[in-house]
């Protein structure tokens, strides 16, 4: 089983760390690790250096609980949710575990839901982790 973890290294990253350790041994599966930026600015190399330092202590994390994981960070010019159903499908993913943030009924209007994009177009089932 492949487990896509979309993370930012946010406050509810552990908490979804947690969830895929329990998914990865209960399914002998593996995960998947993906963090996702626009790119294209130079002003993000500061954020490109901690999104891949953040990735390196997930692995890290991982390798130590003794599930197999990979980690990518992913630079294509999409927004995160777009990038991370594109990837679901370019790599058959069998589910997806993300983190969501509760925001008003017009902030998610007036800035989207990344978490809303994953769970109508996410070809795989979708657990999110409040």
């Amino acid at each position: 089983m492949k487990i896509l973890v979309g993370y930012r290294g946010a406050n509810v990253g552990k908490d979804l760390m947690d969830i895929a350790v329990k998914h990865a041994k209960a399914f002998d599966g593996e995960i998947i690790v993906i963090t996702s930026m626009v790119g294209g600015d130079k002003s993000e190399t500061t954020a490109l250096s901690k999104a891949e330092t953040n990735l390196k202590q997930t692995k890290a994390y991982f390798d130590d609980c003794g599930v197999k994981s990979q980690t990518h960070l992913l630079v294509r010019g999409l927004e995160a949710g777009e990038d991370i159903v594109k990837y679901a499908k370019e790599k058959n993913i069998d589910e997806i575990i993300i983190g969501v943030r509760s925001r008003s009924k017009v902030g998610k209007l007036i800035f989207g839901s990344t978490a809303q994009v994953v769970i109508l177009d996410a070809p795989c089932p979708v657990l999110t982790v409040k």
